[in-house]
């Protein structure tokens, strides 16, 4: 069930029409549902539920607002946070230390001393540098570092090149080869205790042919590492699963498929697993809504230019992805044309050729499947105000961050002395 739906001929989230929001707190801005990231987290802890103690860990880079943690926190989700900003996101929301995984290829040793100090689940480790760094800096705090080794295991993941991460070329994990030899070595490091091994191979995957190839890789690794005397107590899966954006496509596996799947492979391992959905979660979640500013004729078909752009959301510009596009007020007529924003850059568009709802000046505009890896990415390109969020629960509904505008930004910045000075 969509929790955007038309009533009475106008758009709502829940039970709140979204010309309400807009009246309210202007265009663009990024409207959530609180139920539907409910929903979602509920159907994957379904498709888990027999296994023993999982932990889903949602993967705050989707999505990092506090008010969409919190959320997610009641409904007993952990975090898998890859920078010390989500790390302190995540304990602001509430997310207890020891359902918090600390991912991410590039940790500092700042960045190890918090979490270290303030208590995590687990590292999740990419490299054996990054395991010795760990193990100076958990010494110097009188410290063990709980750690899984993350490996590569050279599966393509059939998603976008700039999304995939288990492929040999991608920068993620260790290569699986190495495996034994890394956990090997890191019994000679003081402060770093191996817990269990981690896998991750892309994101938006609409098979899980390659997550199946991956999940019996890793535990053929578990199985040797074992006999080689160390003690796997945990598998992190990761995440990845995608959501549908285009109707017309066949929908990507359901968390039921997966966790059947998942149930089936690691049956007989021994482990506690954890894993780390994001877009799954939130994707479909929000929306970015926006006005129509003008219809200007073009060569082929007319460009729609709304007041939404590239900056606000990337994924289009930076992935070529489609997201659905409505009027949330449908005439019943439809037109063909190119939806573009107002940046200064032939990028900066949303839709190409799209057959879509006839617009007309002053209209809004639904961007759809916007709840995950848009917010969290947009920018301020062209000095353009972030776009604020709005979380609607119900017939509820509150600005959990407001439009940053000119004059913060400004606030933000400094003239040196010397620029003042009257020229000689």
């Amino acid at each position: 069930m969509s929790h955007f739906h038309l009533r009475d001929g106008v758009t709502h989230c829940e039970d709140v029409p979204l010309p309400e929001i807009a009246r309210a707190v202007g265009t663009p801005v990024f409207v959530y549902s609180a139920n539907a990231m409910r929903a979602q987290a509920r159907a994957l802890r379904q498709a888990l539920s027999s296994l023993d103690d999982p932990l889903i860990a949602y993967a705050v880079k989707a999505n990092p607002n506090i008010a969409v943690l919190t959320t997610l926190a009641a409904e007993g989700l952990g975090a898998d946070v890859v920078s010390g900003g989500e790390y302190k996101r995540a304990r602001a929301a509430g997310i207890p230390t020891d359902r918090i995984v600390f991912s991410g290829v590039g940790k500092t040793a700042g960045e190890m001393r918090q979490a270290l100090a303030g208590g995590l689940c687990q590292f999740n480790l990419e490299s054996f540098v990054e395991a010795e760094m760990l193990s100076q800096v958990a010494s110097a705090m009188g410290r063990t570092a709980p750690v899984a080794i993350r490996v590569n295991p050279d599966v393509d993941a059939g998603t976008h090149a700039k999304i995939s991460t288990g492929a040999a070329h991608n920068k993620f994990g260790i290569p699986i080869g190495d495996t034994p030899a890394v956990c090997a070595a890191l019994r000679s490091l003081p402060g770093v205790e191996l817990r269990g091994l981690a896998v991750h191979i892309g994101s938006q995957l609409t098979s899980l042919a390659p997550l199946e190839k991956a999940i019996a890789r890793l535990g053929s690794m578990i199985a040797q590492l074992r006999s080689e005397g160390h003690r796997i107590r945990v598998a992190d899966l990761g995440g990845g699963l995608g959501v549908q954006y285009d109707p017309a496509l066949p929908p990507p596996p359901s968390p039921g498929d997966y966790g059947a799947m998942v149930t089936r492979l690691t049956r007989g391992w021994d482990v506690r697993l954890i894993f780390e959905p994001g877009r799954l979660i939130v994707g479909n979640a929000g929306l970015l809504l926006t006005e129509v500013i003008r219809i200007k004729p073009g060569p082929k078909y007319p460009f729609v230019i709304v007041d939404a752009a590239m900056n606000d959301l990337m994924r289009p510009t930076l992935y070529d992805a489609w997201h659905e596009i409505q009027a949330v007020a449908p005439r019943g007529e439809e037109m063909t044309a190119d939806v573009v924003g107002p940046v200064c850059e032939s990028g900066d568009m949303f839709a190409v050729s799209r057959t879509m709802d006839r617009v007309e000046a002053g209209d809004l505009v639904a961007i759809r499947t916007a709840g995950a890896y848009a917010a969290t990415m947009s920018n301020t390109y062209n000095s353009r105000a972030l776009a604020p969020e709005v979380l609607v629960d119900g017939s509820d509904w509150a600005l959990v961050r407001p439009r940053r505008d000119d004059e913060a930004f400004l606030a933000d910045e400094r003239v040196p002395d010397w620029l003042g000075r009257a020229p000689r």
